[in-house]
């Protein structure tokens, strides 16, 4: 929990500044009961007038000045607070674009975003709360104990008693609440899930007609979640009609004891007023002392979380002294690499590769669907780190190259296309800010994307809806190609990056792309056996080994696996023509 309080060191000025102002605004508070005791005792019992103005006047005073402490507390507290929040929300933000895949494996996508939304909300409440109430309930407590024992010590036999007994309760809330908080931010993330799964995939719901299902499965998460807030807060609910039942059992005593020491001649009439306020101030103070340690509890719970993934080991980053080298020639070489994906049983996802491209060379990569075909090509730029062996660019490990000079040099479409919301224009500068309209338009041109971006009223500068919905999946996945290029890279990779564009517009971008990555060494991953056939070499990867390695002509006439894959979309054509 420490390790989230330094968020607010920067700002520690304007955090120091709200407990001093919230003493001012205590210190005035516990002037006025005294300043009304004697008004009662001195000024309307002796019909002294003027001491009656005068210290009427005072209590004016100190409320305008309590006024000014407590609106300064809450100004200054609300800034810190918002600013320890937005730097926290930063820190994380940062850590996750550190995040290799492993990492985004161990934390789900729906739960990042509760963390960085709901449990930062939490989390800086709380800092608001502390500096505000943190302050002015230990101490108006404290003060109100020592102002009420100055009045009468007797009495005070009777908060004694009452402060360990509220005590006692607020602990035992307290205890039996927390474990409800944590699990109501685990109940959350589930309905950000399924909320997410189900926008994301709002088209296949609709096209199965599982709206109904889906329904149902968001019930049964947001009942889950109903159910465990519902018990959480019972418990928090007990909290303040047990509190009034010990406070009001306390002025009645109060009230009950000090009438009898009136009666008696041991105390005047104001003094038992001023002490029943005094003890009002204690009690409520204590309550907030319970209600901040509740707000601790989320606050723990929620801090929990996002320490999580503060203190989340990422796995894959530069290495503390990384060679001052960026790719250049474009030579790749996987030296006996084998791949398990972390906490994953069985045998590994890749085993014993090897094989070299050589710069220029278009690499085709075959096999069937989970072979081990993506999870190969993204060892080159390390979104993994290899389990065994080594992927070497230009001879040198990839592992001991900066992360960023390594990635600025490789170019990826990723198998599933993802655009960001903006203009066609951003999306393809994407991969190059500094690029100038006339690259954009050339790559795009290079992609087979320049004429259907030119046939749209707004052309280029034509705005993209959430992850390109108002495109088709093959005029994304141009998009992506053209983002890809304008990188100028010196390795691409393509992972079935054409598979939604048909025959005709794939051989036009192959065509194109050849001209346009002469100097490139060139990944591709396809499913279709005419996209791969002009490639200088074809692997062809069966259940993550190695089955065959050689160019088209070569696999056709030799390799069982490859010519299984050919004959298979031959019989494919056949029967889609007949």
């Amino acid at each position: 929990m420490l390790k989230l309080i330094r968020f607010l060191k920067p700002h520690w000025k304007i955090a120091l500044a709200a407990p001093v102002l919230m003493l001012l605004e205590v210190a005035m508070d516990l002037y006025q009961p005294t300043l009304m005791a004697a008004i009662i005792d001195q000024g309307v019992a002796q019909g002294d007038v003027p001491l009656i103005i005068r210290t009427g006047v005072k209590m004016i005073a100190a409320a305008a000045i309590g006024f000014i402490g407590g609106f300064g507390c809450t100004v200054v507290s609300s800034a810190a607070s918002y600013r320890y929040g937005t730097d926290l929300r930063n820190a994380l933000f940062r850590k996750i674009q550190e995040f290799s895949f492993a990492n985004l494996d161990q934390f789900k996508t729906s739960s990042l975003i509760t963390r960085l939304t709901n449990d930062v909300t939490i989390v800086q409440n709380t800092v608001l709360m502390a500096l505000r109430m943190m302050i002015r309930a230990p101490f108006m407590a404290l003060g109100g104990l020592i102002m009420a024992l100055s009045l009468n010590v007797p009495l005070g036999a009777v908060l004694l008693v009452a402060i360990p007994v509220l005590g006692v309760a607020m602990a035992v809330i307290i205890r039996l609440g927390f474990p409800y908080f944590k699990l109501v931010q685990e109940k959350l993330d589930r309905v950000n899930t399924v909320t997410r799964e189900n926008l994301a995939g709002v088209r296949v719901v609709k096209a199965f007609v599982r709206g109904e299902w889906e329904k149902q499965r968001f019930a049964a998460a947001n009942d889950e979640l109903i159910n465990t807030s519902i018990k959480a807060f019972k418990i928090v609910a007990l909290a303040m009609p047990l509190i009034m039942l010990i406070m009001n059992f306390t002025v009645v005593a109060i009230i009950w004891f000090g009438g009898i020491m009136i009666n008696q001649g041991r105390i005047q009439v104001g003094e038992v007023l001023a002490f029943t306020n005094y003890t009002m101030m204690i009690l409520m103070s204590v309550m907030s002392v319970a209600f901040i340690l509740m707000s601790f509890s989320r606050f723990k719970a929620s801090g929990e979380r996002l320490a999580e993934v503060l203190e989340a080991q990422v796995d894959i980053q530069s290495s503390p002294n990384p060679l001052p080298y960026a790719p250049a020639e474009g030579r790749v070489e996987f030296r006996n690499v084998s791949f398990r994906y972390p906490n994953s049983q069985g045998r590994p996802v890749l085993e014993n590769i090897s094989f070299t491209a050589e710069p220029g060379q278009t690499i085709a990569i075959v096999g069937e669907t989970g072979s081990g075909k993506s999870t190969l090509v993204s060892l080159i730029p390390r979104l993994y780190d290899v389990t065994e062996g080594a992927v070497l660019i230009d001879g040198h490990d990839v592992r001991d190259l900066d992360l960023t000079l390594l990635r600025e040099k490789i170019g990826f479409v990723l198998q599933d296309t993802i655009l960001f919301s903006g203009t066609i224009k951003e999306n393809i500068m994407w991969g190059n800010e500094n690029a100038d309209f006339s690259e954009v338009t050339a790559k795009a041109g290079a992609a087979s994307a320049h004429d259907f971006i030119t046939s749209f009223p707004e052309g280029y500068d034509t705005a993209l809806g959430q992850r390109g919905v108002n495109l088709s999946g093959g005029q994304k996945q141009r998009i992506s190609i053209a983002r890809a290029l304008i990188k100028n890279p010196v390795i691409l990779i393509l992972d079935d990056s054409t598979s939604s564009v048909d025959l005709a517009t794939e051989a036009r971008i192959q065509q194109a792309l050849r001209r346009e990555i002469q100097n490139c060494t060139t990944f591709i991953i396809a499913q279709r056996i005419s996209s791969v056939m002009d490639a200088d070499k074809i692997i062809v990867l069966n259940q993550g080994t190695v089955a065959g390695e050689g160019t088209h002509q070569e696999l056709l006439q030799s390799n069982r696996v490859y010519q299984e894959i050919c004959y298979s979309q031959i019989n494919q054509e056949v029967a889609a023509n007949d």
